[in-house]
């Protein structure tokens, strides 16, 4: 069975960022991939130093092994596809889940030609830019994009507030799909486009009539 790993990069393990991400786990379960959804919890989380001793010596791991990048980097080599999930701190993602990031690439996780994509998660304003840095690197390894009916945005305060979010919970369920979709066509070559959902557009306030 294919699988996707997720990652949420938020300190709140079952805050809004989960939420969006747990909305696309179960898409995908629906649609017969496996997921995990990884927290990358509260601790400090190094950044790449650029030893290079990663690639000199091929390790395929990171020579710190002191944070869960390694356990990670293990995760993603058994994965098919990636969703990175992080909340928008000053119109950027985590500085933690950035740090995961760039080490699990630079360090050699197993990503070439595996879909990959983003979701970031406001209170209001930022997250265009939050998601676009998370989107980033993907282009730089060889990693598909994958596509929505929008940006993979949410917006919501309160823990559990995106929920509320009809919009952007269906974005979630469009780009899950999508993400299975590729998966599966990738790996048979063969599989009908999924068919989309009937719009939920909203304005934050209230939903569009």
């Amino acid at each position: 069975m294919a699988k996707v790993l997720l990652i949420n990069g938020s300190p709140h393990e079952q805050g809004n960022t989960y939420v969006a991400l747990n909305e696309a786990a179960k898409t995908l379960g629906e649609q017969g991939i496996e997921t995990e959804i990884v927290w990358i919890g509260t601790k400090p989380v190094r950044g790449c130093i650029a030893c290079g001793t990663c690639m000199a010596k091929g390790l395929g791991h990171c020579v710190f092994n002191d944070d869960l990048c390694n356990e990670v980097i293990d995760k993603m080599n058994a994965a098919d596809g990636l969703i990175v999930g992080s909340p928008v701190y000053y119109g950027t993602p985590t500085g933690n889940i950035l740090n995961l990031v760039h080490r699990m690439l630079f360090a050699g996780a197993q990503v070439q030609g595996k879909p990959a994509a983003a979701v970031a998660v406001c209170r209001r304003g930022g997250a265009t830019s939050a998601f676009q840095t998370l989107q980033m690197p993907f282009q730089m390894v060889n990693m598909p994009l994958v596509t929505s009916q929008y940006w993979n945005i949410a917006y919501g305060r309160d823990q559990g507030e995106s929920s509320q979010d009809s919009e952007g919970m269906q974005t979630m369920r469009t780009m899950a799909r999508n993400m299975a979709w590729m998966i599966k066509q990738f790996q048979s070559g063969n599989v009908a486009m999924p068919e989309a959902e009937p719009w939920q557009p909203m304005h934050f306030i209230r939903n569009e009539e």
